[in-house]
């Protein structure tokens, strides 16, 4: 039987690389979310439709993001997980600055997908670094504090890029987001390094992608969850993206107080859910790994009432008290999940696994629920005019309890599946 890996042979360097992968995974999220915040301004100047709006938010990102996600992954278990990373940082940070140079829809599009491009490979090492630096029992917790940086970055995004186009103009913003990342990837590398291969790996040869694949294939929880979460993000970003253009249009907000309310429902609703599913997934899931899948479920349900009430409301202030809430139990699953997938394979193939789930996560989810929500509110405006987003937004609520049906499913799964 081969050695079993050690996990933290640096004692105190994992809290070091917990927090460098935290502050890139912010600047993932600002880089992403500026484009929300920044929405109603792109629209005007490049006269823009909800749909193609929809598919700047969404395809134009998803499309390589999600696929070239799956190969990065590969080379970084083959090579250097903090080499991939960082040259992707700098790679997305370059593409959000070009963005302020665009004309047209087009540009615009070409710029976000390199963005995504850039972004392609980021997360899957970060997820399988984590996995190699903390024990499982610690492992849920220290993957929600890294997923942090989706609320941080969110909320950074948000009112960074309101009150730059508020001061200057939409395209300042993205120049300086971008730039700040270019400057923060010499620091990451120094900072961040891979595992010793003997430490990281067990004396076994790195399995080839086809097994992984086959593996992750044979396992009912993996599809489960990888659709349940698909599932969640299509409705997840969805809201995201398009929450800012509803309280501007349904609720008379301006940018500056746009800006306000999402950074303080992201800061508030978003940091508390991510880090209670991540203690409550150490906690419960390492008594039974069921738990890990069996929380996002009961977060989605308690969630989707919540939500609507808070979208149909008709006061601000009313909708940010509902709002708060649903968006914890939004953020919950990350922790819990993201670790049943690290436990459903060997260390060495952790990235490619993680980004075989994020590649049906993303596609699905990030490609087709901003451009959904967004076609369909287009779709509506017939029968709803100034409300047809409020309504676009109710309808798609129906897709967190199809998540968690199939996160209730995977739970039993996981007892049998996880390594």
């Amino acid at each position: 039987m081969a050695p079993k890996p050690q996990t933290i042979p640096l004692p105190g360097r994992p809290n070091v690389v917990l927090a460098m992968l935290l502050l890139v995974y912010v600047f993932n999220f600002v880089d992403r979310q500026i484009l929300a915040i920044l929405a109603g301004p792109i629209q005007r100047d490049l006269g823009l439709s909800d749909s193609q709006l929809g598919m700047l938010g969404g395809l134009a990102f998803a499309m390589l993001y999600s696929t070239l996600a799956v190969p990065l992954a590969w080379v970084a278990d083959r090579t250097s997980r903090s080499w991939v990373i960082t040259i992707s940082l700098g790679l997305w940070s370059g593409f959000t600055a070009l963005c302020g140079l665009a004309q047209g829809f087009w540009h615009i599009f070409f710029a976000r997908l390199g963005v995504g491009i850039g972004e392609a490979g980021g997360v899957a090492p970060s997820y399988a670094l984590i996995a190699d630096y903390f024990p499982s029992h610690r492992r849920a917790f220290a993957l929600s504090i890294y997923s942090l940086g989706i609320p941080l970055g969110s909320a950074v995004g948000v009112l960074a890029g309101g009150y730059i186009a508020f001061m200057v103009d939409w395209r300042a913003a993205f120049f300086v987001v971008g730039l700040a990342g270019l400057a923060i990837a010499p620091l990451f590398k120094f900072l961040v390094r891979d595992l010793p291969k003997p430490v990281m790996a067990s004396a076994e040869p790195a399995p080839r992608f086809a097994d992984i694949a086959r593996t992750l294939a044979r396992k009912p929880s993996f599809w489960l969850l990888a659709f349940g979460a698909a599932t969640s993000s299509m409705l997840g970003y969805g809201l995201a993206f398009w929450l800012p253009s509803l309280l501007q249009r349904s609720f008379g907000l301006d940018l500056t107080q746009t800006s306000h309310f999402i950074g303080a429902m992201l800061l508030i609703g978003g940091v508390s859910g991510m880090l209670l599913g991540g203690w409550l997934g150490d906690r419960l899931g390492s008594r039974d790994r069921a738990f890990l899948a069996y929380l996002p479920a009961a977060a989605f349900v308690i969630g989707v009432p919540l939500f609507a009430a808070g979208i149909y409301s008709s006061s601000a202030g009313v909708a940010f008290l509902f709002l708060v809430i649903p968006q914890a139990m939004a953020y919950i699953w990350l922790g819990p999940v993201i670790s049943a997938v690290q436990l459903l394979v060997v260390p060495a193939a952790r990235s490619t696994a993680s980004a075989l789930f994020l590649l049906i996560n993303n596609l699905i989810g990030l490609g087709g629920g901003i451009f959904a929500l967004g076609a369909l509110s287009d779709a509506l405006t017939p029968f709803y005019g100034q409300d047809a987003l409020r309504y676009s937004m109710l309808y798609s609520l129906a897709l967190y309890l199809v998540s968690a049906i199939l996160m209730a499913l995977a739970a039993p799964r996981l007892r049998k599946d996880c390594l």
